[in-house]
């Protein structure tokens, strides 16, 4: 079993983690010392029980949070098939919000991402149009990214537009990316890597600026800046810092 800080709920962590296909828990990937899950659960778990002591997100103005969940099912509005998994779920009274974290992912080679036939139904409408015009350029090959995951981010978007239309909620696809100096072995992360990863995320944000979706990019570091603010949340975020090093 993963090794989590002091002060988590563990239980509930578990439950969260072990519901998700993906399997971190029972394969050992958490295990590993470049976990990103281990880091997003360890550092959202903290709220699992204490929703509101979780800041409003840099950027996000969806005010006071109602409730936090990890490993938070996005359904798209047809059974059958795969459905979004986020790695936090947010809800506000107002807002619902979906993050999907990254710590090295973007730094390794790049992994074959498509869309099946299935995406081409008229689910999204003009509410997401600028999510449907970018995922069609991406299967035209008129456009592409190297570091940034573009094909999960948009079906992520698209799982965040109908649950929170279902619930008459705005929605938000937060991207928290961290940008370390150096992988777990020690050798230095290539800053050429991290510099092109950055010029992605800005060219994604422009492309789906405008949609009902709202994208938003954060990295880590100010994240953690923003919550080591909270005299709450200082020593959460001391002990992060202590387990996972400098995120950047």
């Amino acid at each position: 079993m993963p090794e989590f800080l002091p002060d988590l709920p563990v239980d509930g962590i578990l439950e969260c983690l072990k519901r998700s296909p993906g399997h971190e828990v029972n394969t050992g990937k958490m295990d590993g010392p470049e976990s990103s899950s281990a880091l997003t659960a360890n550092a959202f778990g903290w709220f699992l029980n204490r929703a509101q002591d979780l800041p409003p997100l840099p950027g996000v103005p969806a005010g006071q949070v109602a409730s936090v969940t990890l490993e938070a099912e996005m359904r798209f509005p047809w059974t059958g098939g795969r459905h979004p998994w986020l790695d936090v779920g947010i809800e506000t009274h107002t807002t619902l919000i979906g993050i999907e974290s990254k710590r090295y992912e973007p730094f390794r080679p790049a992994k074959a991402a498509g869309f099946s036939d299935t995406y081409d139904r008229p689910e999204w409408g003009e509410k997401m149009a600028k999510f449907t015009k970018l995922r069609n350029d991406l299967v035209a090959g008129e456009h592409g990214y190297f570091s940034l995951d573009a094909v999960q981010l948009i079906k992520h978007a698209y799982g965040i537009y109908t649950r929170a239309e279902k619930r008459a909620l705005g929605g938000v696809l937060v991207y928290l990316y961290a940008e370390p100096a150096s992988w777990a072995s020690g050798k230095s992360v290539d800053p050429k890597r991290i510099a092109l990863h950055r010029r992605e995320v800005a060219d994604f944000t422009k492309r789906v600026a405008g949609d009902t979706v709202s994208f938003v990019p954060m990295r880590w570091e100010d994240l953690l800046d923003q919550w080591s603010k909270s005299a709450k949340l200082a020593a959460h975020v001391g002990a992060l810092h202590d387990r996972f090093g400098a995120l950047g």
